[in-house]
């Protein structure tokens, strides 16, 4: 069996490493199975640090499309020019696409053309909001594909109340788990942590990506404030790893605060320094739902800035909170997480680490 494996973006390089090792231990097993590795981008994608794929322990992408463009559907329509091409020079049994972005959707749109198997992991997850650019590759994806890898209950749900047969939905887990779980043994204290001085579990971490928060520095510059105010009668430190424009507007914004000295601003890390640094975080304030999953699989408190999350098992099982962008509640939020009087939580079912190896199964019958 050949299989594809389409990603678009660093974290889906993340998100597909479990399979990719579990291909690869199943070929040299004997089992009649192979991958190629596509990366929708390019060779020299800044996103993408060096040392990525010595940390997920996978070789580089097999093929690059190099498309790179801020146009959405001027993207969508080079991945699907450029993967048919693909499609059609490399024998393909099955292509595999992972969450949700237009890269993804522009593979799974070519690969049902071309007549081929498609599987898509982290199916079935949904926002409800049919104004985001996301939510509606996700609708095209999920019903085109003939595999929905669905990471908990309430994916499986949704999935089958959307009228995809109950024979093509399978709850395999959540894959970014087998990740952690695989790494756990390898994480190592980072350097940055040295440098600062600090110590595990005396600092709060904060993270921040979405373009349409950034972009509103008025609103951000508040929420900010609001995690000063939070942080009032602590001694803790609140690091931020940020990049590019997200890093420069935040040190603006904190510069003009009476407490500048509280924030301090980091190079993003890699992905094994990153992974120590959330797991041994006092509490994490992020608007990433996959940094709020490695939260809850960690155990630490967890502020999402969004009033909603594709990954509800987070906040109804595990440690994380919804705080919408709303100052005041993530101040006093942040006051819970400092004072040690977070809520109690859990690992939801099916976190286990063996998401791969129920998808390989699955694939192989």
């Amino acid at each position: 069996m050949n299989i594809c494996i389409v990603v678009g973006a660093r974290p889906n390089f993340i998100k597909v490493a479990p399979i990719i090792r579990a291909i690869a231990k199943a070929h040299e097993e004997g089992r009649d199975i192979s991958y190629k590795l596509v990366f929708t981008g390019g060779e020299n994608d800044k996103t993408i640090e060096d040392s990525l794929f010595d940390d997920l322990e996978i070789n580089r992408p097999d093929s690059y499309l190099g498309v790179d463009c801020e146009n959405l559907n001027e993207l969508t329509g080079l991945v699907m020019s450029k993967f048919e091409l693909y499609l059609q020079h490399n024998l393909t049994d099955t292509v595999i696409v992972v969450d949700d972005l237009a890269s993804t959707m522009a593979a799974a749109i070519v690969t049902k053309k071309q007549g081929i198997k498609l599987a898509h992991i982290a199916a079935g997850t949904r926002s409800f909001d049919i104004s985001m650019p996301k939510e509606i590759n996700r609708l095209v994806i999920d019903g085109l594909s003939d595999i929905l890898f669905t990471a908990g209950i309430s994916n499986n749900n949704i999935a089958n109340k959307e009228g995809a047969e109950l024979s093509k939905v399978y709850m395999v887990g959540n894959i970014l788990i087998d990740n952690l779980r695989y790494n756990h043994s390898r994480l190592k204290r980072p350097a940055v942590l040295d440098k600062l001085g600090l110590e595990e579990k005396k600092y709060i971490l904060f993270t921040l990506n979405r373009k349409a928060l950034i972009g509103d520095e008025v609103h951000l510059e508040k929420l900010i404030k609001a995690m000063i105010r939070g942080m009032k009668d602590s001694t803790m430190p609140i690091i931020a790893s940020l990049r590019g424009k997200a890093a420069k507007v935040v040190a603006d914004i904190v510069a003009s605060t009476s407490f500048p000295s509280i924030m301090k601003i980091i190079e993003p890390q890699s992905y094994l320094d990153f992974g120590y640094i959330t797991a041994n975080a006092c509490g994490i304030i992020t608007d990433s739902g996959n940094v709020a999953e490695e939260a809850t699989f960690n155990q630490v408190p967890c502020i999402t800035l969004n009033s909603y999350t594709e990954h509800i098992e987070t906040v109804k099982v595990g440690t994380n909170v919804l705080v919408g962008e709303d100052p005041d509640s993530l101040s006093i939020a942040l006051e819970d997480m400092v004072n040690g009087t977070w809520k109690k939580a859990g690992i939801p079912d099916r976190w286990d680490g063996r998401s791969a190896e129920r998808i390989l199964q699955i694939l192989s019958c």
